[in-house]
């Protein structure tokens, strides 16, 4: 079962922990979002619980009020950033095939323009 403690080889955990630089958008208590490296929108980034979880269904399954944190803090991204009144998506890629890169859990954010429609 996942326990949420930081792993010494996740590229997000160490950002979250200052070693590697990132473009943070805010910080909470038990997020940080940051800019995305590779935007595929003109507003894309990432939320990520500051506890380790590989994906959304272990976050859910081990720590659902943090999933909801991290729901919560994603609409609170968009607002910062200026696209929650014109819309924008919240995206969890849940495993390789789905194209998870990084397997801590994370939240994408994109909005800024119109956005296509899921299979174009």
């Amino acid at each position: 079962m996942a326990d949420g403690r930081p792993q010494p080889d996740c590229l997000f955990c160490k950002i979250v922990a200052g070693e590697i630089p990132a473009t943070v958008v805010r910080e909470t208590e038990t997020t940080v979002a940051f800019k995305d490296i590779n935007p595929q929108a003109p507003v894309h980034d990432l939320v990520v619980p500051r506890a380790h979880y590989r994906n959304a269904v272990e976050l859910a399954a081990n720590a659902p009020e943090l999933a909801a944190a991290l729901l919560v803090e994603a609409a609170a991204v968009a607002e910062a950033e200026g696209v929650a009144d014109g819309g924008y998506r919240v995206v969890f890629n849940t495993d390789a095939h789905a194209g998870q890169t990084v397997f801590h859990v994370h939240a994408h954010v994109l909005g800024g323009d119109f956005l296509s429609t899921f299979g174009s």
